[in-house]
């Protein structure tokens, strides 16, 4: 179908642009902030009986050997490892210590995927991630899924981000996801066609679909029908005559009327 191609040459541009993007603009981020309830590993080089394997407490502290209870929660692994090896220095145990600080599982930072994608679930943010990074993380939308993603967000108004625009890299349709947030993937918008064609249902909308394409997608004219006998119901008006280069709309209604013989 039509929409299976469509979301097909998506995926395969996104793919592309996420390959282009340089080096430094993928490293450029912050670094991850550490939060309640992630896991974490902090090694001390050459001194084990240092290190610890923990996961943050609720009040975003942890306690390690001969420090005792640290705040971790608010800091980056990178920051974390120099307030430990400050703490082991001033207070005396170690006299330059190595320590490194390593992310076991992240947990306090993630978005919510749902709707007609390939994988739904919880996506951790392990670093700063834009709509499309998440959606390519989710296996891409199914066939039968929309053409646009909703992005909801606490506090603010539903967004509808296209995914041709954020595939192109519009900054405004390709946001920077924040915790908490969730893109729903909805049921491809549809219409409906029946009366003298082959196949009479309802079938997916693609971007720019005209009368003449869901005809096409709709298997075509019947012997008995008419292609210059095409009506049309939009919303609660009434049947017009459909031209075959309107676009059509959701939840359109065309009706292929018989063949004068």
């Amino acid at each position: 179908m039509m929409s299976a191609s469509l979301n097909s040459v998506a995926l395969l541009a996104a793919a592309v642009v996420i390959a282009a993007t340089p080096v430094s603009a993928q490293l450029s981020d912050a670094g991850y902030v550490l939060g309640p309830d992630d896991s974490i590993q902090i090694v001390v080089y050459g001194q084990p009986e240092a290190g610890i394997s923990t996961r943050i407490k609720a009040d975003g502290t942890i306690v390690m050997p001969l420090i005792g209870t640290l705040t971790a929660a608010g800091l980056t692994n990178v920051s974390l490892a120099k307030n430990v090896a400050n703490k082991l220095t001033g207070g005396g145990f170690l006299k330059s210590p190595v320590v490194n600080v390593e992310i076991a599982s992240y947990v306090s930072k993630s978005v919510n995927v749902a709707g007609k994608v390939a994988l739904p679930g919880i996506i951790a943010l392990d670093r700063n991630y834009r709509a499309l990074d998440v959606m390519l993380k989710a296996g891409w939308i199914r066939d039968n899924g929309a053409t646009y993603v909703l992005l909801r967000r606490a506090g603010s108004a539903e967004m509808r981000l296209d995914t041709d625009a954020m595939v192109r890299g519009d900054e405004d349709k390709n946001p920077v996801l924040r915790a908490g947030d969730t893109l729903f993937v909805p049921d491809a918008d549809q219409f409906y066609i029946s009366g003298q064609v082959n196949r009479a249902g309802s079938f997916a909308i693609v971007p720019g679909m005209t009368v003449r394409q869901a005809l096409a997608v709709a298997g075509g004219v019947s012997a008995t029908g008419s292609a210059g006998k095409v009506g049309l119901i939009r919303g609660g008006a009434k049947e017009i005559d459909a031209d075959p280069s309107v676009v059509i709309q959701k939840n359109d209604v065309i009706l292929i009327k018989e063949r004068l013989f």
